[in-house]
C-alpha cells in the first residue's frame, strides 16, 4: 500500500525544511509556489469579476496570503489586502511578501490593530483566510477572535488556506471556547490534515481540497505515521484481475446468516452485494419464513433454511466457507443470541460482523475477545459506542478504535463520511468515497456483502476492508450522480459495482 499520508503539523513543518535543504529551493521559493497552487485554484473558481478581501496575519500563514493578493492584483482582480496586526514580530518570508506587495501598483493594503479592530466586509466580497494557518497551539481569544466573528457575520465567501483560522490540524477544537473562522472552502497543502476528516469539524472546513506543492517525495516516503487516506491507484494495487482458465471455485464460497422477519430487504441487500463484489459461491442461511424471498429475489444464491422460521436460530455446518458475515436484518431474539454465540466459538475463518449482530455483541462484550483474529467488525458511530463506550470528540473516538482494533487483533471499519478502517498494526485508512445519498437504511448491509465477497474470493481482511469501502463509496458516488443524492437506493449503489470495479482495473 502507498496510501496518502495525512502527517501532522510538525512532520509538516519538517517536510518543508527538508525540501528546503535537499531540493534545494529557498524557504520563499517555496512559499510563492505553495500561493502559486492557491492562486490558480482560486482563480478558476471565483470567475473574472470577483473582488477579494485577504486577511493575513503576521507569520508565513500570512506570508502564502501576501503571495496570493499579489497574483491575485497582477491578473487583474480587485484585491484588498487586510493586515492583522496581533504581534510586533513577523516571520522572514512575511516581510519579504510584504515588501513585494507593497511595490505592486494599485494594491490597497490596511493595518488593523487591537485599538480599531473593525474591518468592512460584505457579503459580495470573496474572503481570502490567511490569518494563522495549521500552526495553532491554543485557542483563539481577544483581537484575533473579534477579527473571526466579523468574518463569520459577513456572510461573504470564504476560503481559507491550509486551515481555517482557530482550528486545530491535530487535535480537537472546541467552538464553544475559541473562535473558528467558518470557510467555505479549505485549501490544504500537500496532503490533508487530521482535523479536515472529522465530521465535528465540517461547519468550519466546507469544501477542502488539496494541493500538491511539491515537497521533497523522499521525506514523504520514509516518514512514519499512522494515517492515512485511501486513493484509486491504492485499490488498483489490491485489485487482482481474474485469470483465463479461472471457475467459481477460485473464488470461495461465502455464508451469509442474515434477516429476520420483517427484516428479509436487508438480507437481499447483503446477497446481492456479496454476488457483485466476486464471490464465487454463496449461501445465504435465512429463518424458514424468509425462504421463498430470498429465492426469488435472488437466483444465482444457494439458501440454508434455519430450523426457526421467523429469525436465526441454529448454525448450519460451517466446513466449507471460506468467509462468513453475519448481522444485517438479524434481530434480537434470544435464540439468535445463543447461536451467534455459537457462531464465535466454532467458526475457524474470520466472521465479518454488522448490524443487529453488532448490537449483540454490544451486550455480551466479553465475546469480543474470542472472535478469530482477522475478523471484521463494521459499526456505525452509534453501534461503536455501544461496543466501546462514549466518547467526548471525534479525535478521542479515533483513538479508542486504534486502541479495541490492536487489542483484539480485528478491523473496524467505523462507517460513515471519510470511514475509518482500523487495523490490528495500528493504521487507520481514512476513505474518500461516498456521499450523503448513502445515508439511508440498506448501505450498512450492502458493505456487508462487499466485504464478504471480497474475502471470499481471495482477498485478506485488511485488503478487502480498503478495498470493499472505497467501492462501495464509489458505486455510491456514481448512483448519487445518476439519481441524486435524495432519490437514490441501495439497490441503485450494488447495481453500480460493476462500474466501480471497471474504475480501478483499468
Amino acid at each position: 500500500m502507498c496510501a496518502l499520508k495525512i502527517l501532522n503539523v510538525q512532520q509538516i513543518r519538517e517536510a518543508d525544511a527538508y525540501t528546503i535543504a535537499h531540493e534545494p529551493i529557498a524557504s520563499i521559493q517555496l512559499m510563492e509556489r505553495a500561493a502559486a497552487a492557491c492562486f490558480y485554484w482560486i482563480r478558476k473558481m471565483a470567475g473574472k469579476e470577483a473582488g477579494f478581501k485577504v486577511l493575513c496575519g503576521m507569520g508565513n500563514n500570512g506570508g502564502d496570503g501576501l503571495a496570493v493578493a499579489r497574483m491575485l492584483q497582477n491578473d487583474g482582480f480587485d484585491t484588498e489586502v487586510m493586515v492583522i496586526r496581533h504581534s510586533k514580530n513577523v516571520t522572514d518570508d512575511f516581510q519579504i511578501n510584504f515588501n513585494l506587495l507593497a511595490d505592486t501598483d494599485g494594491i490597497v493594503i490596511t493595518d488593523i490593530y487591537e485599538t480599531d479592530p473593525q474591518i468592512e466586509l460584505s457579503s459580495r466580497d470573496i474572503v481570502i483566510d490567511a490569518i494563522l494557518g495549521s500552526g495553532l497551539n491554543k485557542p483563539v481569544s481577544g483581537f484575533i477572535a473579534q477579527v473571526i466573528h466579523q468574518v463569520n457575520k459577513s456572510n461573504a465567501l470564504v476560503i481559507s488556506i491550509d486551515m481555517p483560522s482557530g482550528l486545530f490540524a491535530d487535535s480537537c477544537s472546541d467552538p464553544r471556547r475559541q473562535a473558528i473562522v467558518q470557510a467555505d472552502y479549505t485549501l490544504t497543502f500537500q496532503m490533508p490534515k487530521l482535523a479536515l476528516l472529522m465530521a465535528e469539524n465540517e461547519p468550519f472546513i466546507g469544501q477542502w481540497e488539496v494541493l500538491d506543492i511539491g515537497l521533497h517525495p523522499e521525506y514523504l516516503q520514509k516518514e512514519a505515521c499512522s494515517h492515512f487516506l485511501t486513493e484509486r491507484r491504492d485499490c488498483s494495487l489490491i485489485y487482482r484481475p481474474r485469470p483465463l482458465f479461472a471457475h467459481k471455485g477460485n473464488f470461495g464460497h461465502g455464508l451469509l446468516i442474515a434477516g429476520s422477519t420483517g427484516k428479509m430487504g436487508a438480507a437481499v441487500m447483503a446477497a446481492k452485494a456479496c454476488l457483485r463484489s466476486g464471490a464465487g459461491l454463496l449461501t445465504a442461511h435465512v429463518p424458514g419464513d424468509g425462504f421463498l424471498i430470498m429465492q426469488s429475489s435472488i437466483h444465482e444464491a444457494m439458501v440454508s433454511i434455519d430450523p426457526a422460521d421467523s429469525c436465526f436460530s441454529a448454525l448450519p455446518v460451517l466446513d466449507n466457507y471460506n468467509a462468513i458475515a453475519v448481522g444485517p436484518g438479524l434481530g434480537n431474539d434470544p435464540g439468535t443470541q445463543a447461536a451467534l454465540k455459537l457462531l464465535i466459538q466454532q467458526t475457524t475463518v474470520p466472521l465479518i460482523i454488522d448490524a443487529d449482530a453488532l448490537n449483540i455483541l454490544a451486550n455480551n462484550k466479553t465475546w469480543i475477545s474470542f472472535l478469530p483474529p482477522g475478523s471484521i467488525l463494521t459499526p456505525h458511530p452509534g453501534e461503536f459506542e455501544r461496543l466501546a463506550g462514549a466518547t467526548e470528540n471525534q479525535f478521542d473516538r479515533l483513538e479508542l478504535l486504534k486502541i479495541m482494533a490492536e487489542r483484539y487483533k480485528i478491523y473496524i471499519v467505523l462507517k460513515g463520511a471519510f470511514t475509518a478502517v482500523a487495523c490490528p498494526d495500528g493504521n487507520v485508512y481514512f476513505n474518500p468515497t461516498g456521499n450523503p445519498g448513502m445515508a439511508k437504511g440498506g448501505s450498512g448491509d450492502a458493505l456487508t456483502g462487499v466485504l464478504l465477497g471480497l474475502m471470499a474470493s481471495g482477498y485478506t481482511p485488511g485488503q478487502s476492508c480498503i478495498l470493499g469501502t472505497w467501492l462501495h463509496g464509489y458505486a455510491g458516488d456514481l448512483a448519487a450522480r445518476k439519481f441524486s443524492t435524495e432519490s437514490m437506493l441501495t439497490s441503485d449503489l450494488i447495481d453500480m459495482l460493476g462500474k466501480a470495479f471497471r474504475k480501478i482495473s483499468r
